[in-house]
Parts: structure tokens; C-alpha cells; sequence
């Protein structure tokens, strides 16, 4: 694979199952380097086997081929959702240039009707039990912002007045000013006539008619609300809303129950103690499943704390149970409630992430199994699919064989073309630290057709998180990499999710301890296991955490041709008042004391480093703020090193993963020609 394969790259997203359980919707997204942006629409998936082409065992379902066929061909569709009835499918529509707004299709044939007209677009939404109403999230910008007012540019706009710990997030910008609501609205009728709009008459223009009607506004309180669900008799909607942020803490947020049939602002507050929600569900019987992370009494204890799932056997019950160990399972997603009780989650454990079911007594049972990464699922009519990615596969669709023991099927093959281009498959690896423990890995080697079988240079690859990891699953980093000709190593050192909490938080307030330790011997170890990585040619490279570890490992360790720090967290003193995330993540991460943030500062030794470093950022990160690099690419400079500074216009913290297609290829030439300059092939 190479930079320019960048189109072929598919994402499968959360698929929609009907609910006769033979066929699923799913949108397939990939980068466009025409268009400069992600498009993508839906595809139907056959389910079932054996059901014979051209055949349909549900009513009303339309007839099928037996292959995946595209639906829609709009500019980017995604995140569909199929009505209890099985009528229609719910989805988001954006057309270039625009937000993403709520549509809705007939599955008996016909076109999309559009349901909604935001100023900023929809984010989220489901389905009413019956059917009826659609719940969705949508920004309401302050009067006067945002475009809300014609003829008011960004630079016109009120100053504004900020009292919180928090303002601004990343790839959104200031937050507090255009706060996410829950609105209901009625499900158009797509069989009704379309709007028509009048023609002028005699006496002048007409007013136009509005194409879609005005949706009803659930929520009052001015802040974000997240995670949409109904109760069984689609009488209430469970959201979260954000709490106000204390000092060094993490943005908490509180369940509240919502009845439909009274003026909004009623309700209920769920009472969760100390634990921070992150998704809701309710069960058939009126539980309420929540997925939480407990951050302490005080807020603030997040470091490698795992979420949780627990129950309230109805949503005013005062005792959430607790469903699953955080010290050992690291469960998420949004949970999918049973017929006879418990539900179904993720569950990440060692690079793999497998669906499981979670039983109402807390029994932990894995439907999955092998090198796979499950993103997400659903499950209707006795059927469950699972959108996945594996080492061959970027993402496709599979059906989990919960009969024989949980085989996973696959449905699609949205990745050949990517595998036509030449991908080479990882080897894991773990190895013995210098002190003892276990290092968990992969190694990718060049294809010996393309680059012979002589030892290659060598790039020590670091994850960004900390508290996240590199998995089992095809990773287009690793493969522009190898089909450079360069070997990559990559772990998960101490630090990481996916091994238990213990390893998670063993850097707490002591970064650029063990994690260097790990990540230099795991190098050294795939070094001396393979003759075909060359260690006196090696490199390093790292984004966010990984820019930080990279910045961190060459001024302490001289032997490495070049670096690339990407995004870095490299200056906690200047990280505080300036991230998003400033007013809790360095004073949990590395302390607080000026002791502290220069014993973890790479910033403060910034003078030590011999190694030539590209230093790449982000314009609008704000994440890692920009002033991250340029004070730590201003200090390199001074002191003599070899050293450049690359600055993307328009992009965020997550450029790598869903910047502008041509700004992503770009970054790939970028690094790519930093190391043939500093450390070249051949």
C-alpha cells in the first residue's frame, strides 16, 4: 500500500440489522482525493446464507442478489438505523461543504425524504419503539453565531464571556456558545406528496414554504448532551447531560429520564454517585443499563480507568450493580440489551476486541474470538452482525455463528482492492523487558519481492493515548511504511489499554519511565529475533502520547538516524490553560509541582537531543495546541539540531485519521521523504 492507495482504505460502520435477521445496512466511507473529503454511502447486506437470489424471506424487504448492493448515492450517508417495523432506514446525509443532516428511506423501494434542516447539522439520533419519532442530537448556536444570523461572519460575532474550566474541543472549536440539544420529531410520511413551493404572484414573492418541519426541543439546560435512549414504551428518552467542571476535573455527566408528553425541562436525575456515564440503554423490563467510568470521589482519578457496566433494575433505583470488573475487563460501546436479560458489548483485551455478552448476574461470556478488532454491532431476528477489522481487512461485515461456539462469517470483502495493492502481515511478537516484563508486539517486514531479504532499516513506531494501543487489525501507517521498504516495530508498552488497569496506570506521574524502557527493549528484542531489521539503521516516530515518547526517547537515547514527533504532548507546563483537555490531563498524567512537569517535561530536555526531528502539527489542534511544536521546533533549532517544522493548515488533532484526503497523502510524502533524507533505503 501506498500513499496514494489512501481511496481504497473502506470504513464499515455500526451495522443495522432487519428485523427478520437476513439482511443489514451498513455505510462504506472511504477518503476521496478528488473530492479532498470522506464520501460514502449504503450498502444492503445479505445475511443469511442460504437465502436464494432474488428471493426475500422478510416481508416488504426488497429482493436481492445474494452481494452487497449500494443504496443511496449520496455525497457521504452514514450511520444507519432501521425502524422497529422494518420500513425504513434512518441515516445522515452530508453534502459537500455542509453539515449532516437526518433522512430517512423506504426499504420497499423509493427515495430518501430529508427530515431535518439544521443550522448545524445532526450528530446522533434513533428510533422511537413504535416507530413513529425519531431523538436526535443537534447543536443550537447562540443567536447571532454561527451563521445563525445572515450577514454575521466569525469575525463579526459578540465577544465571549468564559467562567468554566473548559470552552473549547477539538475538531469543534468553542463549545459553551452552541450547546448539543435532544429534539423529537415525527417520522415523515415518504408515501405523502413532496413540499411544493409557490410560485410568485401579481403583487410579489411569495413566502416560501418550509421543506421540512419544525422539530420539538427536549432539553433546557445549555450544555451537551450525549447518548440517546428510549424506555420500552417509548413514553421518556434516557440522555446525559454534562455537568458543570470542577477544578482538575474530568467533564462528568448525569442520566436524566425525560417523559415526552410534558414541556421540556421535566424529568429525573438518575442518581450514579460518583461514576461518570458514558453510554445508557434500557432493557425490555425497564433496567437501565449504563456503561461508566468511576473517576473517585473527587472527579479525577482517570487514568487507565476502565469503564464499567452496571444496572439499575429501574431507572430511580439509587443502587447502580456493578456488571464487570474495570481492574481486569475493558468493556465499551454502547450496550445492546437482550430479550431474556443482559447485554451485548465490546470488550478490548491484548490488541483483539471482541463482542460479549454480559448476563444480569454478571457472567462475561465472549461470542468472538481470534485476530479480529470488532467495532460495532447489532442483532435482530436471531441474528448477530458485527462490523470488523482483521490484518487483511480494513473493515467489513461479518455474522457471528452463535450456535457453533461464536465463528465469525464473513459478509463483505471491501478491502480487496486494497489487498490487490500488496499489504504484508505482522508478526506478533512479546518480549522480556530489562526487567522482567512482558512486552506485547507486532514487527512488519518489507515484501522480499519488492525489497529483497537483506536486513531493512528499522522504525520504532510509538501509539499516541497513552491509554490506547496498537491492535491486531490492518494499519495503513504500517503498511506505506513497509512498502517503503522500511521494517516497523510497534508495542504497547506500560501505558497502554487492553492489559488490565495495573499496566495502564504504571506511568501515572511517571511518564518516560517504563514506557521507555519497554518500547526501546521491545526494539532491541525484535532486533536480535529477526536478521532481516537492521539495528544500526533505526528511526522513531510517534503522534500525541507517541510524539511525546519519541521527543522524550531521543534526548535520552542518540542512536537513532531521525525522529518525527507528530502532534506532541511536549510541554506540560504550557499544556495547561491551552489544550482542551489542559484542566485535568497533565495534572493527573504528571503532576503538578514544577518538580514534577520538568522531571516528565520533554520540552526541558529538549536540549539534549542530537537526533534530526521533523516536528508536524496541526494548525487548529487543539488537543496538542500548536504552540506545543513551535516552542519545542524553536528550541531544537537553538541549540544546533537538524530539525523542520511542517504545519497543516485547516486540520486538528485527528489529521491522520480523518484529515482532508489530500492533506492525509501529503503527511505521507512528508514522512516519507523525511526518511529518505535521514535514514534511506538501500
Amino acid at each position: 500500500m501506498q500513499a496514494t492507495d489512501l481511496p481504497l482504505i473502506r470504513a464499515v460502520s455500526r451495522p443495522a440489522v432487519h428485523p427478520g435477521g437476513t439482511w443489514a445496512v451498513v455505510s462504506v466511507t472511504r477518503p476521496d482525493l478528488d473530492a479532498d473529503a470522506t464520501v460514502g454511502q449504503l450498502w444492503r447486506v445479505p445475511l443469511d446464507s442460504t437465502e436464494p437470489a432474488g428471493e426475500a424471506k422478510n416481508p416488504g424487504a426488497p429482493k436481492t442478489s445474494g452481494k452487497p448492493r449500494r443504496l443511496t448515492r449520496g455525497h457521504r450517508d452514514t450511520a444507519p438505523r432501521i425502524s422497529p417495523d422494518g420500513a425504513l432506514v434512518a441515516f445522515l446525509r452530508a453534502q459537500p461543504q455542509a453539515a449532516p443532516q437526518l433522512w430517512v428511506l423506504p426499504l420497499a423501494g423509493g427515495e430518501a425524504v430529508q427530515v431535518t434542516d439544521r443550522t448545524l447539522g445532526v450528530s446522533d439520533f434513533r428510533w422511537s419503539p413504535d416507530s413513529t419519532r425519531l431523538a436526535f442530537l443537534s447543536r443550537e448556536p447562540e443567536p447571532g453565531r454561527y451563521g445563525s444570523v445572515e450577514g454575521i461572519a466569525p469575525g463579526a460575532e459578540a465577544p465571549r464571556r468564559i467562567t468554566e474550566w473548559s470552552w473549547t474541543r477539538n475538531g469543534l472549536g468553542y463549545h459553551r456558545d452552541r450547546p448539543q440539544h435532544l429534539f423529537v420529531i415525527d417520522v415523515p410520511d415518504v408515501a405523502g406528496e413532496p413540499v411544493v413551493q409557490p410560485a410568485p404572484t401579481a403583487q410579489g414573492e411569495c413566502q416560501p414554504r418550509p421543506t421540512v418541519p419544525e422539530p420539538r426541543r427536549v432539553t433546557t439546560d445549555d450544555v451537551d448532551h450525549s447518548a440517546i435512549a428510549f424506555t420500552p414504551d417509548g413514553g421518556s428518552i434516557g440522555i446525559i447531560a454534562e455537568r458543570e467542571q470542577g477544578p482538575g476535573q474530568v467533564a462528568l455527566g448525569i442520566v436524566r429520564v425525560l417523559p415526552l408528553a410534558v414541556p421540556a425541562g421535566g424529568g429525573s436525575e438518575v442518581d450514579l454517585g460518583t461514576l461518570a456515564p458514558q453510554t445508557i440503554a434500557f432493557g425490555p423490563g425497564g433496567e437501565l443499563y449504563v456503561v461508566a467510568q468511576d473517576l473517585g470521589p473527587e472527579g479525577k482519578d482517570f487514568v487507565a480507568r476502565n469503564a464499567a457496566l452496571y444496572v439499575l433494575s429501574a431507572w430511580a433505583d439509587p443502587e447502580p450493580r456493578r456488571l464487570t470488573d474495570p481492574e481486569t475487563q475493558e468493556v465499551g460501546g454502547e450496550p445492546l440489551p437482550l430479550a431474556d436479560g443482559g447485554v451485548l458489548l465490546t470488550r478490548a483485551h491484548r490488541g483483539t476486541q471482541h463482542v460479549v455478552r454480559v448476563s444480569d448476574d454478571g457472567v462475561t461470556t465472549q461470542l468472538t474470538s481470534g485476530d479480529v478488532v470488532v467495532s460495532e454491532f447489532d442483532a435482530a431476528g436471531g441474528t448477530l452482525a458485527v462490523s470488523y477489522r482483521d490484518p487483511r481487512s480494513y473493515g467489513d461485515l461479518g455474522v457471528v455463528d452463535l450456535t457453533a461456539g461464536g465463528g465469525l462469517h464473513r459478509r463483505t470483502d471491501f478491502s480487496a482492492p486494497l489487498r490487490a495493492t500488496g499489504l504484508v502481515t505482522p508478526t506478533e511478537l512479546t518480549v522480556a523487558g530489562r526487567d522482567g516484563y512482558p512486552v506485547h508486539g507486532w514487527v512488519a517486514v518489507p515484501d522480499p519481492d519488492k525489497h529483497g531479504t537483506g536486513a531493512h532499516p528499522t522504525l520504532l513506531m510509538i501509539h499516541g493515548g497513552p491509554y490506547a494501543s496498537y491492535g491486531v487489525d490492518l494499519f495503513d501507517e504500517t503498511q506505506v511504511l513497509a512498502d517503503a521498504g522500511y521494517a516497523v516495530v510497534y508495542c504497547n508498552p506500560r501505558g497502554s489499554a487492553g492489559y488490565g488497569q495495573a499496566h495502564g496506570r504504571a506511568i501515572r506521574q511517571a511518564m518516560g519511565t517504563a514506557d521507555l524502557h519497554d518500547v526501546l527493549d521491545f526494539l532491541d528484542g525484535a532486533v536480535a529475533a529477526d536478521e532481516r531489521l537492521d539495528g544500526s539503521r533505526v528511526g522513531v516516530l510517534g503522534g500525541s502520547y507517541g510524539g511525546y515518547l519519541t521527543a522524550w526517547t531521543v534526548a535520552h537515547d542518540h542512536r537513532f538516524a531521525g525522529a518525527i514527533v507528530e502532534r506532541g504532548f511536549l510541554d506540560p507546563d504550557g499544556f495547561f490553560g491551552t489544550s482542551d483537555i489542559g484542566s485535568f490531563f497533565g495534572l493527573e498524567y504528571v503532576g503538578e509541582t514544577p518538580e514534577q512537569l520538568v522531571a516528565q517535561s520533554p520540552q526541558a530536555v529538549a536540549g539534549q537531543v542530537r537526533t534530526p526531528t521533523l516536528v508536524m502539527h496541526s494548525e487548529l489542534d487543539l488537543r496538542c495546541p500548536l504552540s506545543q511544536a513551535e516552542r519545542y521546533y524553536s528550541t531544537l533549532k537553538r541549540h544546533g539540531v537538524e530539525t523542520e517544522l511542517v504545519v497543516f493548515p485547516g486540520e486538528n488533532h485527528e489529521l491522520s485519521r480523518a484529515g482532508r484526503p489530500r492533506h492525509r497523502q501529503q503527511r505521507f510524502d512528508v514522512i516519507l521523504d523525511w526518511w529518505k533524507r535521514y535514514l534511506p533505503v538501500g
